[in-house]
């Protein structure tokens, strides 16, 4: 399939169900890419620009790894992919990478990190987890989704967290309870205190995540790629009000501070923003505001 195409995937990995891994050829994104930072997948000519976090890379070996759930046209399509097959496009490296990688190495290592990843969360949780054991950091880590079988990553981030605490909805594995139910035991009973929270997940769960570290007085970071589309800030999908500001994720993030974010308007307007009659309304309200004024694109080339 595709055929004389450059994005070869050498490496497909089924994770959980509908949750699928991809190793794909790509040398000058993996050449410079860092964790925070997303690519843009094309299958074909006509195919729809899918952006997604990177969740590792291999400079040597030039492969960038992406992680995606089987959920739109585009996406269950992408899953009939097989090694050998490749992509059309593969752009990126695209947006801000994590604070943390230019943070000097002697504050990192003063601070306690917790990092917290809900469902397919997990993958841009785990490159930022490597990298600070790279740096020679110990860093905690939780992992949280509906059940056992919708966990991934597990061994992956254990080979590189100093602890791994695992949180299921109904108790099929791990603390039975949420990601805030499992912080809540970590600080509040077994003492444990962080200077740091990065909570990748769903937007409702960052939303109660940062609900807490307010509570708890520990700064939080947040990845908004929940509400990204074209991945340049042109469509106006991931506008965002950042601490009284316009933002836009693809552009400006994705990772924002998260007590600054008014998710009840991100997700508010991501509802709107799936019908057309909802994006026609929400031009109208905005005005020029409602996307971007450029963008910056590096796309990967032969």
């Amino acid at each position: 399939m595709n055929e004389g195409y450059l994005y070869t995937i050498t490496r497909k990995q089924l994770l959980a169900d509908n949750i699928y891994l991809m190793d794909v050829k790509a040398p000058r994104v993996a050449k410079s890419c860092y964790p925070g930072q997303f690519v843009i997948v094309k299958l074909d000519e006509r195919g729809e620009r899918v952006p997604l976090t990177i969740c590792d890379y291999d400079r040597e070996a030039q492969t960038v790894t992406i992680v995606f759930q089987a959920i739109g046209s585009s996406t269950k399509m992408m899953a009939q992919l097989e090694e050998g097959d490749a992509f059309r496009d593969f752009t990126g490296p695209l947006g801000h990478k994590s604070e943390l990688i230019d943070t000097p190495a002697e504050e990192l290592k003063a601070k306690k990190v917790l990092f917290v990843a809900g469902g397919v969360g997990a993958a841009p949780v785990y490159p930022q987890v490597k990298w600070m054991k790279e740096q020679g950091i110990d860093v905690d880590c939780i992992i949280g989704a509906r059940n056992k079988g919708l966990i991934i990553l597990e061994d992956e981030m254990r080979r590189y967290a100093a602890n791994v605490y695992i949180a299921t909805d109904d108790g099929s594995y791990g603390l039975k309870g949420n990601v805030n139910d499992c912080i809540k035991e970590l600080v509040l009973n077994q003492g444990k205190s962080y200077d740091l929270v990065i909570a990748i997940g769903p937007m409702i769960m960052m939303k109660f995540v940062c609900i807490l570290t307010r509570e708890l007085g520990i700064k939080t970071i947040v990845s908004m790629n929940p509400v990204m589309v074209d991945g340049t800030g042109m469509c106006g999908a991931c506008r965002l009000t950042i601490g009284g500001k316009v933002k836009f994720a693809c552009v400006d993030g994705p990772e924002f501070d998260g007590h600054e974010v008014d998710f009840d308007e991100a997700m508010k307007r991501l509802s709107m923003y799936k019908s057309e009659e909802g994006k026609k309304k929400l031009r109208e309200i905005e005005g020029d505001t409602h996307h971007h004024a450029g963008c910056e694109c590096h796309e990967e080339k032969a």
